[in-house]
């Protein structure tokens, strides 16, 4: 099953670290993080130290990212399906469902400013089928459920997960959507999940039809808050072996750690189930069970000079918050880079490379 894991500790020693995190603020619906004074600075990296080669990040020969005739999921628009499983406030999914739509490439006279999270998924739509059909640079929400009682509990499995989405189906209902649909699993802070703080901080596969009914891909995140903010939060809280080294800890962009901690994690699975919804499509490695996927590869890089537990150059407004790339309404996110096809390298909008 194709997962997202923390080990922080690891990623210091390949080069990478990653950014997820948790907190007791939730930004309000009406809530605008500020451009003023927004500028480029690299945490605890000295300037002298990027390279002038321009040379792109995470480059390398070794990496054999093949496709393996799956299909992607280029049906126009990708349909998300959202199960709250928990109690969630209205400001949470705001904020959450802010940056799934900032996904979709905008009408241009409403556009956010560049670097923007659209241009950010452009890296994932060069990704084709074997009909050359390329990743839909288009995503709605197409239905959510909220499952505020917790129907099957709060310590959850990988495979209980498909449970909650077949409560889901039957309660929403959500229809048989076989050519666009995906179904994107969020628990909230009191629900353990299988594995989450140990080994993974959200995961995907796809639906079993003798549990819910149809084959589909899906995506898990789990809310880190209260669990395990120092590995799925990083680099917004950090682990007590890392203090006095590392890029320290970084304001998040909304102002709730947590979320925009679970905002990197959810990109990253949605990169990977869109090039790779069934696990046959485009991931490097032999094993299907255990892929190595396009945001895999570029886990902990965000930006220029990074690597070596370094997330790279960023950008930080006059308040002190760290992003990457602008989304709708104002908002603005810290996503990790993906692997490009074209670059054979990490990538994202915000390179100065």
């Amino acid at each position: 099953m194709a997962s997202l894991s923390f080990l922080p500790l690891l990623l210091l020693l390949l080069a990478v670290s990653a950014t997820f995190l948790p907190s007791s603020m939730a930004a309000s619906p009406s809530f605008r993080t500020l451009d003023a004074n927004a500028h480029f600075f690299n945490p605890k990296l000295p300037a002298k130290s990027f390279s002038s080669s321009k040379k792109f990040e995470g480059s390398s020969d070794f990496v054999n990212l093949r496709y393996h005739m799956g299909p992607v999921l280029s049906s126009s628009p990708i349909n998300i399906y959202l199960v709250w499983y928990g109690k969630w406030s209205v400001s949470q999914k705001f904020l959450i469902k802010d940056f799934l739509l900032s996904i979709s490439a905008p009408d241009p006279r409403r556009a956010p400013p560049s670097p923007s999270v659209a241009e950010w998924w452009q890296t994932v739509s060069l990704y084709t089928d074997q009909t050359g059909a390329n990743v839909s640079r288009s995503v709605v929400i197409a239905g959510e459920h909220s499952d505020l009682h917790h129907s099957h509990g709060t310590d959850l499995t990988r495979l209980s997960i498909q449970q909650v989405i077949a409560t889901a189906v039957r309660s929403a209902p959500f229809p048989v959507d076989h050519r666009n649909g995906m179904f994107l699993v969020l628990t909230s802070q009191d629900v353990t999940m299988q594995d989450f703080c140990r080994a993974v901080c959200g995961f995907h596969y796809f639906t079993f039809p003798s549990m819910v009914g149809y084959t589909l891909p899906y995506a898990w995140v789990g809310h880190s808050g209260k669990q395990c903010p120092e590995q799925c939060a990083y680099p917004f809280a950090v682990p007590a072996y890392m203090a006095g080294g590392g890029p320290g800890v970084l304001s998040p962009p909304n102002r709730d750690v947590a979320l925009d901690g679970m905002i990197s994690v959810i990109g990253h699975e949605l990169a990977e189930v869109a090039s790779n919804p069934l696990v046959n499509a485009w991931y490097a490695g032999e094993d299907p069970t255990a892929p190595t996927e396009i945001a895999d590869l570029c886990e902990g890089l965000y930006g220029t000079g990074g690597g070596g537990g370094y997330i790279g150059q960023v950008m930080r407004d006059g308040e002190g918050r760290t992003f990457n790339v602008n989304g709708r309404n104002g908002r603005k996110f810290l996503l990790q880079w993906l692997w490009s096809p074209v670059l054979k390298a990490c990538a994202g909008p915000n390179a100065l490379d």
